[in-house]
């Protein structure tokens, strides 16, 4: 078992290191000052105004109801990591490093089954009150017992965890834990015992929490938006993973229902700074007047990480998807080919992968390494996870490819369902149909052409749209037939690949594992995953998985793109260098407030 200890270990305290990575290797040594792809002049000034983008915990897209993100309860708001510190954080410019922040220094106990870490003696909560050990343990314990799936699941192999003194926790493990457990461990919110002892955890609450991170929550209006003010005094303002960083002295995400309402927020001002997903509106909306005259810009960034995978997820918990000729004869019905032409300007690359993108994409036949791995299981998963995997089908553009429906139609009937008239019955005699959910119809014309052809080999199917409260909560109680999503592993698969994929997170509600994929070759793909003591077993392991993965047809796959569409009002600096394993902005961007002037924005 790897001991997850830097190599740049403090010559004058053996054993303690200034930082953590999966498999060693750091590149920051214990004295650096800051990150590379950082600023450290950057001014600490002026606003940035923008949307959530992505989501943890019980965050929603479009709406929210509680502070409170780190439970199953309520639709979380966007932003609200940034009030709370952890015990180390990321950099940006390597695969899974992290560095120390609330603590100093980490130390692996020698039977790899626990850390120590020193905290920092300056650490402080909002209040004043110091960060203590006590708080460590507490936030651990409470995060695992009565935290949202998402993280309980990621510390379920904590055995316990301990104030020593005042500065110094030791978590300790259970046997087999999973190799990147002490990284998340380190990466958790840590809370006020204080102030959560006093009131309830679990509870959607609208009431800003006690955090000491570097922004803290300041005006918000439920559902509309949520601003945050940065801290002035924060505590860990000079430390090397903070410099550079946090320049902006108020932080607001702005709600919308509708993706075009938010765009026009965008052309507007109400937005200053927007990620762009949609084709269409990259091709077709960014010609209002104040990109004409320079005051709006667009960059195309590089996405050097695993795209993850987008894609429309069966529930394998309904009966008309448990067999996986069914959910192979659908994936024959969408025409990637018609949908990109026609809808998408021929912007995106079909995606095949779990992995795409990424070295860990499984390509050709098997490697040796990787049929060491995959024997034990032959004859009990697909012929085809021993071979080439196999591709998206490729349809002829037409959107309505006879020969994909005779074959859709085939492997129906190979399944037990037959034709009656017009319907198709499942196995069991009642109608096949399916409800296709969704909290906004951005997708919708996507799924126009599947939702076609599904009725032309005799499925009821339907788009519908619910509010994103009762989204969520369908969401998490498993209440639905197929629903979008978009996931990714990182760089360093891990943990996460157990609640993503693994059969004990298909039981949990609210977990991540939305498909309901409950297979021993895949747990004991990822099981092997989360033993490499090397990238190169990593790799191998994550390769083996996804042959499985993409044998068992748990969706179909839509489209990436290996670039991020940026546009932003011209009211900004940046670094001169982009990290390699994110987008770098806005979170190392700044106000400039010549610029805003220059355009009317100051």
């Amino acid at each position: 078992m790897p001991t997850i200890l830097a190599r740049h270990a403090a010559a004058a305290d053996p054993g303690w290191s200034h930082g953590l990575s999966t498999f060693g290797e750091l590149k920051y040594p214990a004295d650096a000052k800051r990150f590379d792809y950082v600023d450290p002049d950057a001014p600490k000034a002026g606003a940035v105004l923008l949307q959530i983008s992505s989501t943890t915990g019980n965050q929603a897209f479009d709406t929210f109801n509680t502070l409170n993100i780190y439970v199953l309860k309520g639709d979380g708001a966007a932003g609200m990591g940034a009030t709370f510190d952890s015990l180390m954080a990321r950099a940006l410019d390597e695969p899974d490093a992290l560095y120390g922040l609330l603590a100093e220094a980490v130390k692996a106990g020698a039977d790899g089954l626990s850390h120590t870490w020193r905290l920092r003696p300056e650490a402080r909560f909002h209040d004043g009150s110091p960060v203590t050990a006590d708080d460590v343990a507490f936030s651990l314990m409470l995060l695992k017992e009565k935290g949202h799936p998402t993280y309980a699941q990621l510390l379920r192999q904590v055995a316990g965890a301990e104030a020593l003194d005042p500065r110094t926790v030791t978590v300790r493990y259970e046997k087999g834990r999973s190799r990147d457990l002490p990284l998340a461990v380190a990466s958790m919110p840590v809370f006020s015992k204080a102030y959560y002892t006093a009131k309830s955890f679990q509870e959607a609450t609208l009431e800003p929490p006690l955090g000491s991170g570097p922004y803290k929550v300041s005006r918000f209006e439920q559902g509309r938006f949520v601003e945050f003010a940065r801290v002035p005094d924060y505590w860990g303002r000079a430390l090397p993973v903070a410099v550079g960083t946090n320049n902006f002295e108020r932080v607001r995400y702005e709600y919308f229902r509708d993706r075009q309402v938010a765009l026009e927020g965008f052309k507007a001002g109400v937005i200053t700074f927007r990620e762009e997903f949609t084709s269409r509106d990259w091709a077709n909306s960014y010609d209002f007047p104040a990109v004409k005259d320079g005051r709006v810009k667009r960059d195309t960034i590089p996405d050097q990480t695993p795209s993850g995978t987008q894609g429309w997820y069966f529930n394998t918990r309904r009966e008309q998807f448990s067999d996986r000729r069914i959910r192979d004869a659908l994936g024959l019905l969408f025409d990637f080919e018609w949908t990109n032409t026609n809808i998408m300007f021929g912007s995106y690359v079909r995606t095949a992968s779990f992995f795409e993108n990424s070295e860990m994409k499984a390509v050709g036949a098997p490697s040796p390494e990787e049929l060491k791995l995959l024997e034990p299981f032959r004859g009990k998963v697909p012929d085809e996870v021993f071979g080439e995997p196999v591709p998206p089908p490729k349809a002829d553009g037409s959107g309505q490819d006879r020969a994909m429906l005779r074959r859709a139609d085939a492997l129906l009937r190979e399944a037990g369902c037959k034709r009656d008239g017009n319907v198709l019955r499942l196995p069991s005699g009642k109608p096949f149909e399916i409800e296709f959910l969704d909290s906004n119809g951005a997708l919708q014309p996507h799924t126009g052409s599947l939702l076609k052809n599904l009725k032309l080999v005799g499925i009821e199917a339907r788009y519908r749209i619910v509010d994103p409260a009762q989204y969520q909560r369908r969401v998490d109680s498993y209440d639905f037939d197929i629903i979008t999503r978009r996931t990714s592993m990182g760089s360093t698969p891990g943990e996460g690949l157990r609640v993503m994929f693994g059969s004990q997170s298909a039981k949990i509600d609210g977990s991540s594992n939305i498909a309901g994929i409950q297979d021993p070759a895949v747990d004991a793909m990822i099981e092997a995953a989360l033993a490499a003591d090397t990238r190169t077993e990593l790799t191998v392991a994550c390769r083996a998985l996804d042959r499985v993965l993409r044998a068992g047809r748990y969706w179909i796959p839509m489209w990436y793109k290996a670039e991020h569409w940026l546009a932003y009002w011209d009211m900004f600096g940046r670094p001169a260098t982009k990290p390699r394993y994110d987008r770098g902005a806005p979170g190392t961007w700044w106000y400039d407030e010549a610029k805003a002037k220059r355009i009317g924005k100051a």
